[in-house]
């Protein structure tokens, strides 16, 4: 399955995506520094306001984050990645972060937020 792999400037707090990573010495970068790996649910903060929780429904499941929707900390967005496909929903300051995937039992479920950055959930 695809990895979703996110990297992040730690001077100005670019994020990107990346398709196929650098494999030489001087990797991804940006303000003259190599970008750091997002690495899924290792900041600081409280897993339940930022862990995405799910419902199947039939063939669907409705994803939702219990996250403050401020125009300083909210979740970015909510995705999904299961047999090397990876989907995005957007989402912006009051907005509602609640998203419809297809159900993929295995799949891995995403919420970025502006502040405490990734985190994930593996579907069941």
């Amino acid at each position: 399955m695809k990895k979703l792999l996110l990297k992040r400037c730690q001077k100005c707090g670019a994020v990107v995506e990346v398709l196929n990573d650098c494999k030489c010495p001087c990797g991804v970068q940006c303000c003259g520094e190599e970008m750091k790996e997002v690495v899924p649910n290792t900041v600081d903060a409280s897993f339940e306001k930022h862990v995405p929780t799910y419902e199947v429904k039939g063939d669907e499941i409705i994803a939702k984050v219990n996250h403050v929707m401020d125009e300083d900390h909210y979740i970015e967005w909510l995705g999904i990645s299961y047999d090397n496909r990876i989907g995005k929903v957007f989402f912006k300051p009051g907005d509602s972060p609640e998203a419809t995937f297809k159900y993929v039992k295995g799949s891995t479920l995403y919420a970025y937020c502006n502040k405490h950055l990734l985190w994930t959930k593996e579907v069941e």
